[in-house]
């Protein structure tokens, strides 16, 4: 008869490790940001950036091994795979370090050196690919090979997070909100990669009987958009997003539409505007993905001001724009994109100091 005790003390040790970093973590803040042009509406960041690791993707990495060591595919000694541009590969490489497991991040040639060195430093390794379409296939070759997991987030985001409560990201939002003036929001505004994220929100308003609606904010060269409103999971493109950690170029399998109640889709020139525009009113740098989060919320706050409507917009610092010092952030890489922010920077403070939108 097979003996699985030795396996399953080093599973149950795992999983208390894990739950210890948990334990350690207290959670991150929700940031007020005052809309002089606009009172009636509250907007908060809940700053994600704070996490052991830096990002929103320290949760995802967390619920991704509890899942995988509970389903019993991670024993130890397994090689950890998996596709990424980077946040969410950074997050797991410091979980596998943890567990003493050997970690390798697939991801696009052009991801930022910052978060290549982030992953490093907690003692992943990297294994870059030319096509950013090819990452899945990539990572699943290489678990083959090493009879490693492949720990796919882009299936399992969806799944693997308790969405029904348990301190997840939306569980935590309503909690922080319930002493604001308008404690139930209007709107949750986030990204999509794997659609974990939106999915955890979409579930849990409806469980708890909330009237939040929940909007998607996707940058340009990717799929979800066009999937949304066509109602087909076929559309494809070729290449990133342009803004790291969001966007795909296929609609994946955590991306759950039904949950969603509208989708916006960003110019990228205006994402990488508003992360500058974010520095000077927030003062700190934000990634990517915050930016695009920022064009959404502007978006509905518009909306909402021409209807007459009070309430409150949530939505995420999704990451610190420290990891793209040398893209978003560097003059030369902007020019390189044949991106002009001026104009947008323009049109985020118009609307900041007079409400109105480039749109109106």
């Amino acid at each position: 008869m097979k003996d699985n005790s030795n396996m399953n003390n080093w599973v149950q040790r795992a999983i208390r490790t894990i739950e210890a970093d948990y334990n350690r973590s207290s959670d991150t803040h929700l940031i007020p940001l005052s809309i002089p042009a606009v009172p009636e509406i509250q907007l908060y960041f809940k700053d994600e950036s704070t996490h052991p690791t830096g990002s929103l993707k320290h949760r995802l990495a967390r619920s991704l091994f509890m899942y995988g060591l509970c389903n019993g595919w991670i024993v130890e000694g397994t090689p950890i795979i998996e596709a990424s541009s980077g946040s969410t590969a950074v997050s797991e490489a410091y979980f596998a370090r943890l567990l003493g497991l050997r970690f390798i991040a697939v991801m696009p040639r052009e991801t930022s050196l910052e978060k290549v060195k982030a992953i490093t430093f907690y003692g992943g390794e990297c294994h870059f690919v030319d096509d950013a379409a090819m990452i899945d296939h990539e990572a699943r070759r290489l678990a083959a090979e090493l009879k490693g997991h492949y720990v796919d987030q882009f299936t399992y985001a969806e799944r693997a997070t308790d969405w029904r409560g348990n301190n997840n990201i939306a569980e935590t939002v309503f909690s922080q909100m319930k002493l604001e003036a308008n404690p139930e929001p209007t709107w949750i505004v986030c990204g999509a990669g794997t659609g974990g994220t939106s999915a955890t929100f979409g579930r849990y308003v409806r469980y708890q009987h909330h009237a939040t609606r929940v909007c998607v904010v996707d940058p340009e060269n990717s799929v979800f958009y066009d999937s949304f409103h066509s109602g087909s999971r076929e559309h494809m493109c070729e290449g990133g997003s342009g803004v790291e950690g969001i966007g795909r170029p296929r609609v994946e399998p955590s991306f759950i539409p039904s949950v969603i109640d509208r989708v916006i889709r960003v110019p990228n020139v205006a994402s990488y505007a508003a992360v500058h525009f974010l520095e000077k009113v927030l003062g700190r740098r934000c990634g990517g993905s915050t930016g695009t989060n920022l064009f959404g919320v502007f978006t509905l706050m518009s909306e909402m001001r021409k209807r007459g409507e009070s309430g409150s917009i949530v939505t995420l610092i999704c990451d610190d724009g420290n990891r793209y010092a040398n893209t978003y952030f560097d003059e030369q890489w902007l020019k390189t994109q044949g991106c002009d922010i001026a104009p947008w920077m323009l049109r985020y403070e118009r609307f900041f100091e007079q409400g109105v939108w480039f749109s109106e």
